[in-house]
Protein backbone atom coordinates (compact mmCIF):
# COMPACT_ATOMS: atom_id res chain seq x y z
CA UNK A 1 0.00 0.00 0.00
CA UNK A 2 1.02 3.61 -0.44
CA UNK A 3 0.16 6.72 1.46
CA UNK A 4 -1.87 9.61 0.01
CA UNK A 5 1.34 11.45 -0.82
CA UNK A 6 2.33 8.64 -3.18
CA UNK A 7 5.16 7.26 -1.05
CA UNK A 8 5.30 3.70 0.25
CA UNK A 9 3.56 3.04 3.53
CA UNK A 10 6.19 3.54 6.25
CA UNK A 11 4.66 0.61 8.09
CA UNK A 12 5.69 -1.77 5.28
CA UNK A 13 9.39 -2.66 5.53
CA UNK A 14 11.48 -2.42 2.37
CA UNK A 15 12.66 -5.96 2.98
CA UNK A 16 9.19 -7.32 2.28
CA UNK A 17 8.20 -8.46 -1.18
CA UNK A 18 6.63 -5.86 -3.45
CA UNK A 19 8.15 -2.67 -2.09
CA UNK A 20 10.52 -2.21 -5.04
CA UNK A 21 7.81 -2.38 -7.68
CA UNK A 22 5.91 0.33 -5.83
CA UNK A 23 9.04 2.49 -5.60
CA UNK A 24 9.59 2.16 -9.34
CA UNK A 25 6.13 3.61 -9.95
CA UNK A 26 6.76 6.78 -7.96
CA UNK A 27 6.98 10.02 -9.97
CA UNK A 28 10.25 12.01 -9.98
CA UNK A 29 10.72 14.24 -6.98
CA UNK A 30 10.01 17.94 -7.43
CA UNK A 31 13.04 20.19 -7.49
CA UNK A 32 13.83 22.12 -4.34
CA UNK A 33 14.24 25.92 -4.52
CA UNK A 34 17.61 26.76 -6.04
CA UNK A 35 18.02 23.31 -7.71
CA UNK A 36 18.01 22.73 -11.46
CA UNK A 37 15.32 20.41 -12.79
CA UNK A 38 13.62 17.58 -10.98
CA UNK A 39 15.31 14.80 -9.11
CA UNK A 40 15.28 11.44 -10.87
CA UNK A 41 12.90 8.74 -9.69
CA UNK A 42 13.92 5.31 -8.44
CA UNK A 43 15.95 3.38 -11.03
CA UNK A 44 16.48 -0.25 -10.03
CA UNK A 45 18.92 -0.74 -12.90
CA UNK A 46 21.50 1.44 -11.16
CA UNK A 47 21.55 -0.45 -7.87
CA UNK A 48 24.42 -2.77 -6.91
CA UNK A 49 26.61 -2.35 -10.04
CA UNK A 50 28.64 -5.40 -11.00
CA UNK A 51 31.91 -3.51 -10.63
CA UNK A 52 31.09 -2.79 -6.99
CA UNK A 53 30.27 -6.42 -6.26
CA UNK A 54 33.40 -7.60 -8.08
CA UNK A 55 35.52 -5.20 -6.04
CA UNK A 56 33.92 -6.37 -2.79
CA UNK A 57 34.56 -10.03 -3.56
CA UNK A 58 38.11 -9.45 -4.78
CA UNK A 59 39.06 -7.71 -1.57
CA UNK A 60 37.72 -10.51 0.62
CA UNK A 61 40.37 -12.60 2.32
CA UNK A 62 38.90 -15.94 1.22
CA UNK A 63 39.06 -14.94 -2.46
CA UNK A 64 42.70 -13.94 -2.11
CA UNK A 65 43.58 -17.15 -0.24
CA UNK A 66 41.87 -19.29 -2.89
CA UNK A 67 43.82 -17.53 -5.63
CA UNK A 68 47.09 -18.01 -3.76
CA UNK A 69 46.33 -21.67 -3.10
CA UNK A 70 45.58 -22.38 -6.76
CA UNK A 71 48.88 -20.79 -7.75
CA UNK A 72 50.85 -22.80 -5.20
CA UNK A 73 49.14 -26.19 -5.65
CA UNK A 74 50.55 -27.13 -9.09
CA UNK A 75 54.03 -26.12 -7.95
CA UNK A 76 53.74 -28.39 -4.91
CA UNK A 77 52.52 -31.25 -7.09
CA UNK A 78 55.36 -30.73 -9.58
CA UNK A 79 57.94 -30.71 -6.77
CA UNK A 80 56.42 -33.90 -5.38
CA UNK A 81 56.87 -35.62 -8.75
CA UNK A 82 60.41 -34.28 -9.02
CA UNK A 83 61.38 -35.51 -5.57
CA UNK A 84 59.51 -38.81 -5.66
CA UNK A 85 59.79 -39.74 -9.31
CA UNK A 86 56.97 -40.42 -11.70
CA UNK A 87 56.42 -43.94 -10.45
CA UNK A 88 54.93 -46.71 -12.54
CA UNK A 89 51.91 -48.95 -12.43
CA UNK A 90 51.45 -52.58 -13.30
CA UNK A 91 48.60 -51.81 -15.65
CA UNK A 92 48.99 -52.47 -19.37
CA UNK A 93 47.55 -49.04 -20.12
CA UNK A 94 49.12 -46.07 -18.29
CA UNK A 95 46.85 -43.86 -16.20
CA UNK A 96 46.99 -40.08 -16.08
CA UNK A 97 49.19 -40.20 -12.99
CA UNK A 98 51.71 -42.35 -14.86
CA UNK A 99 51.89 -39.78 -17.64
CA UNK A 100 51.88 -36.71 -15.41
CA UNK A 101 55.58 -36.02 -15.99
CA UNK A 102 55.46 -36.61 -19.75
CA UNK A 103 55.06 -32.90 -20.43
CA UNK A 104 53.05 -29.79 -19.76
CA UNK A 105 49.83 -31.12 -21.26
CA UNK A 106 49.81 -34.34 -19.27
CA UNK A 107 50.68 -32.55 -16.06
CA UNK A 108 47.77 -30.15 -16.58
CA UNK A 109 45.40 -33.05 -17.31
CA UNK A 110 46.48 -34.92 -14.18
CA UNK A 111 46.07 -31.75 -12.08
CA UNK A 112 42.54 -31.40 -13.43
CA UNK A 113 41.80 -35.06 -12.73
CA UNK A 114 43.08 -34.80 -9.16
CA UNK A 115 41.18 -31.58 -8.41
CA UNK A 116 37.83 -31.79 -10.14
CA UNK A 117 36.26 -34.37 -7.81
CA UNK A 118 36.62 -32.47 -4.54
CA UNK A 119 38.87 -29.41 -4.50
CA UNK A 120 37.12 -27.51 -7.28
CA UNK A 121 33.75 -28.58 -5.87
CA UNK A 122 34.61 -26.98 -2.52
CA UNK A 123 35.88 -23.78 -4.16
CA UNK A 124 32.82 -23.37 -6.39
CA UNK A 125 30.52 -24.15 -3.46
CA UNK A 126 32.33 -21.52 -1.41
CA UNK A 127 31.97 -18.78 -4.02
CA UNK A 128 28.29 -19.48 -4.70
CA UNK A 129 27.17 -20.74 -1.29
CA UNK A 130 28.74 -17.88 0.61
CA UNK A 131 27.38 -15.04 -1.51
CA UNK A 132 23.88 -14.55 -0.01
CA UNK A 133 24.31 -16.38 3.27
CA UNK A 134 27.31 -14.23 4.21
CA UNK A 135 25.25 -11.06 3.82
CA UNK A 136 22.61 -12.59 6.09
CA UNK A 137 25.20 -13.64 8.67
CA UNK A 138 26.62 -10.09 8.68
CA UNK A 139 23.08 -8.70 9.13
CA UNK A 140 23.60 -6.64 5.97
CA UNK A 141 21.15 -8.44 3.68
CA UNK A 142 18.12 -6.48 4.86
CA UNK A 143 20.05 -3.24 4.48
CA UNK A 144 20.92 -4.11 0.88
CA UNK A 145 17.23 -4.66 0.18
CA UNK A 146 16.30 -1.48 1.99
CA UNK A 147 18.68 0.66 -0.12
CA UNK A 148 16.60 -0.50 -2.00
CA UNK A 149 17.90 -3.21 -4.36
CA UNK A 150 15.20 -5.35 -6.02
CA UNK A 151 15.37 -8.96 -4.96
CA UNK A 152 15.73 -10.37 -8.46
CA UNK A 153 18.54 -7.93 -9.24
CA UNK A 154 20.33 -8.71 -5.98
CA UNK A 155 20.29 -12.44 -6.78
CA UNK A 156 21.31 -11.85 -10.38
CA UNK A 157 24.26 -9.60 -9.56
CA UNK A 158 25.47 -11.88 -6.79
CA UNK A 159 25.14 -14.98 -8.97
CA UNK A 160 26.91 -13.41 -11.97
CA UNK A 161 29.90 -12.46 -9.84
CA UNK A 162 30.00 -15.85 -8.09
CA UNK A 163 29.79 -17.72 -11.40
CA UNK A 164 32.53 -15.56 -12.89
CA UNK A 165 34.87 -16.49 -10.06
CA UNK A 166 33.80 -20.14 -10.21
CA UNK A 167 34.38 -20.48 -13.95
CA UNK A 168 37.57 -18.46 -13.66
CA UNK A 169 38.93 -20.96 -11.15
CA UNK A 170 38.03 -23.89 -13.41
CA UNK A 171 39.92 -22.29 -16.29
CA UNK A 172 42.80 -20.85 -14.27
CA UNK A 173 43.90 -24.12 -12.67
CA UNK A 174 44.60 -26.14 -15.85
CA UNK A 175 46.12 -23.12 -17.59
CA UNK A 176 48.50 -22.43 -14.73
CA UNK A 177 49.24 -26.16 -14.32
CA UNK A 178 50.19 -26.27 -18.01
CA UNK A 179 52.73 -23.48 -17.50
CA UNK A 180 54.13 -25.08 -14.35
CA UNK A 181 54.30 -28.47 -16.07
CA UNK A 182 56.16 -26.93 -18.99
CA UNK A 183 58.77 -25.42 -16.69
CA UNK A 184 59.29 -28.65 -14.73
CA UNK A 185 58.75 -31.37 -17.34
CA UNK A 186 59.08 -29.76 -20.76
CA UNK A 187 56.65 -28.73 -23.46
CA UNK A 188 56.11 -32.03 -25.25
CA UNK A 189 52.62 -32.63 -26.67
CA UNK A 190 50.24 -34.60 -24.47
CA UNK A 191 50.11 -38.38 -24.56
CA UNK A 192 46.78 -40.13 -24.28
CA UNK A 193 46.19 -42.71 -21.54
CA UNK A 194 44.20 -44.59 -24.19
CA UNK A 195 47.20 -44.85 -26.48
CA UNK A 196 48.96 -42.55 -28.90
CA UNK A 197 49.83 -38.90 -28.57
CA UNK A 198 48.50 -35.56 -29.78
CA UNK A 199 50.02 -32.76 -31.76
CA UNK A 200 50.43 -29.35 -30.17
CA UNK A 201 47.21 -28.08 -31.72
CA UNK A 202 45.33 -31.24 -30.67
CA UNK A 203 46.70 -30.89 -27.14
CA UNK A 204 45.35 -27.36 -26.89
CA UNK A 205 42.02 -28.41 -28.37
CA UNK A 206 41.59 -31.35 -25.99
CA UNK A 207 42.57 -29.25 -22.98
CA UNK A 208 40.02 -26.58 -23.88
CA UNK A 209 37.31 -29.23 -24.17
CA UNK A 210 38.28 -30.63 -20.77
CA UNK A 211 38.38 -27.22 -19.07
CA UNK A 212 35.07 -26.01 -20.48
CA UNK A 213 33.32 -29.29 -19.77
CA UNK A 214 34.54 -29.22 -16.16
CA UNK A 215 33.32 -25.62 -15.88
CA UNK A 216 29.93 -26.69 -17.23
CA UNK A 217 29.70 -29.44 -14.64
CA UNK A 218 30.63 -26.90 -11.96
CA UNK A 219 27.45 -24.98 -12.85
CA UNK A 220 25.45 -27.72 -11.12
CA UNK A 221 27.47 -27.32 -7.92
CA UNK A 222 27.17 -23.54 -8.16
CA UNK A 223 23.39 -23.66 -8.54
CA UNK A 224 23.00 -26.08 -5.62
CA UNK A 225 25.23 -23.97 -3.36
CA UNK A 226 23.38 -20.81 -4.40
CA UNK A 227 20.03 -22.40 -3.49
CA UNK A 228 21.36 -23.39 -0.07
CA UNK A 229 22.76 -19.88 0.36
CA UNK A 230 19.23 -18.51 -0.06
CA UNK A 231 17.77 -21.05 2.35
CA UNK A 232 20.19 -20.52 5.25
CA UNK A 233 21.83 -17.64 7.10
CA UNK A 234 24.98 -19.68 7.78
CA UNK A 235 27.59 -19.60 4.97
CA UNK A 236 29.29 -22.74 6.29
CA UNK A 237 26.01 -24.64 6.08
CA UNK A 238 25.51 -23.64 2.43
CA UNK A 239 29.08 -24.49 1.42
CA UNK A 240 29.21 -27.68 3.47
CA UNK A 241 25.75 -28.77 2.40
CA UNK A 242 26.55 -28.48 -1.30
CA UNK A 243 29.86 -30.29 -0.86
CA UNK A 244 28.20 -33.03 1.20
CA UNK A 245 25.49 -33.65 -1.41
CA UNK A 246 28.08 -33.87 -4.19
CA UNK A 247 30.13 -36.36 -2.16
CA UNK A 248 27.02 -38.45 -1.48
CA UNK A 249 26.20 -38.42 -5.19
CA UNK A 250 29.72 -39.63 -6.00
CA UNK A 251 29.45 -42.43 -3.45
CA UNK A 252 26.11 -43.58 -4.83
CA UNK A 253 27.47 -43.37 -8.35
CA UNK A 254 30.23 -45.82 -7.42
CA UNK A 255 27.64 -48.50 -6.53
CA UNK A 256 27.19 -50.36 -9.80
CA UNK A 257 24.20 -52.23 -8.36
CA UNK A 258 22.20 -49.03 -8.81
CA UNK A 259 22.30 -49.35 -12.60
CA UNK A 260 20.49 -48.07 -14.62
CA UNK A 261 19.40 -45.41 -12.12
CA UNK A 262 22.89 -43.98 -11.65
CA UNK A 263 22.56 -42.00 -14.86
CA UNK A 264 20.25 -39.50 -13.13
CA UNK A 265 22.72 -38.75 -10.33
CA UNK A 266 24.07 -35.20 -10.63
CA UNK A 267 27.71 -36.29 -10.75
CA UNK A 268 27.36 -39.41 -12.92
CA UNK A 269 29.00 -37.71 -15.91
CA UNK A 270 31.53 -35.68 -13.90
CA UNK A 271 34.54 -37.42 -15.46
CA UNK A 272 33.14 -37.80 -18.96
CA UNK A 273 35.76 -35.31 -20.12
CA UNK A 274 38.12 -38.31 -20.24
CA UNK A 275 36.37 -39.17 -23.52
CA UNK A 276 38.09 -36.10 -24.94
CA UNK A 277 41.43 -37.90 -24.53
CA UNK A 278 40.57 -40.87 -26.74
CA UNK A 279 42.00 -40.97 -30.27
CA UNK A 280 38.53 -40.07 -31.56
CA UNK A 281 36.63 -37.76 -29.20
CA UNK A 282 33.53 -39.39 -27.73
CA UNK A 283 30.83 -36.74 -27.41
CA UNK A 284 27.84 -38.83 -26.27
CA UNK A 285 28.46 -38.87 -22.51
CA UNK A 286 29.70 -35.29 -22.50
CA UNK A 287 26.48 -34.15 -24.19
CA UNK A 288 24.45 -36.13 -21.65
CA UNK A 289 26.50 -34.61 -18.84
CA UNK A 290 25.93 -31.06 -20.09
CA UNK A 291 22.19 -31.70 -20.46
CA UNK A 292 21.92 -33.18 -16.97
CA UNK A 293 23.88 -30.29 -15.48
CA UNK A 294 21.66 -27.76 -17.27
CA UNK A 295 18.48 -29.44 -16.01
CA UNK A 296 19.59 -29.65 -12.39
CA UNK A 297 20.95 -26.10 -12.48
CA UNK A 298 17.70 -24.73 -13.88
CA UNK A 299 15.71 -26.48 -11.14
CA UNK A 300 18.00 -25.27 -8.35
CA UNK A 301 18.15 -21.68 -9.59
CA UNK A 302 14.40 -21.52 -10.13
CA UNK A 303 13.88 -22.78 -6.58
CA UNK A 304 16.33 -20.15 -5.27
CA UNK A 305 14.55 -17.29 -7.07
CA UNK A 306 11.10 -18.51 -6.00
CA UNK A 307 12.06 -18.92 -2.37
CA UNK A 308 13.89 -15.61 -2.09
CA UNK A 309 11.06 -13.71 -3.77
CA UNK A 310 8.55 -14.91 -1.17
CA UNK A 311 10.83 -14.64 1.85
CA UNK A 312 10.64 -11.93 4.51
CA UNK A 313 14.22 -10.92 5.21
CA UNK A 314 14.86 -10.65 8.93
CA UNK A 315 18.64 -10.97 8.96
Amino acid sequence: MTSDAGSPDPGVPATRRGIHSRLAQLPPLAAEPGELGAAAGFDSGRTLPLRIEFARQLTRRRTQLVGLFLLVLPIIMALAFKLGGSGSSNRDRPALVDLATAGAGNFALFTEFASVGFLLVVIVAMFCGDTIASEASWSSLRYLLAMPIPRARLLRQKLLVALTFSFGVNLLLPAWAYLVGGVFFGWDPARSPFGGSFSYSETLQRMLIVAFYAAGQALLVAALAFLLSVLTDAPLAAVGGATFLVVVSNILDSITALDPYRVVLPTHFQYSWLDALTPVIGWDDMIRGCALSAIYSAVFLTAAWTRFAAKDITS
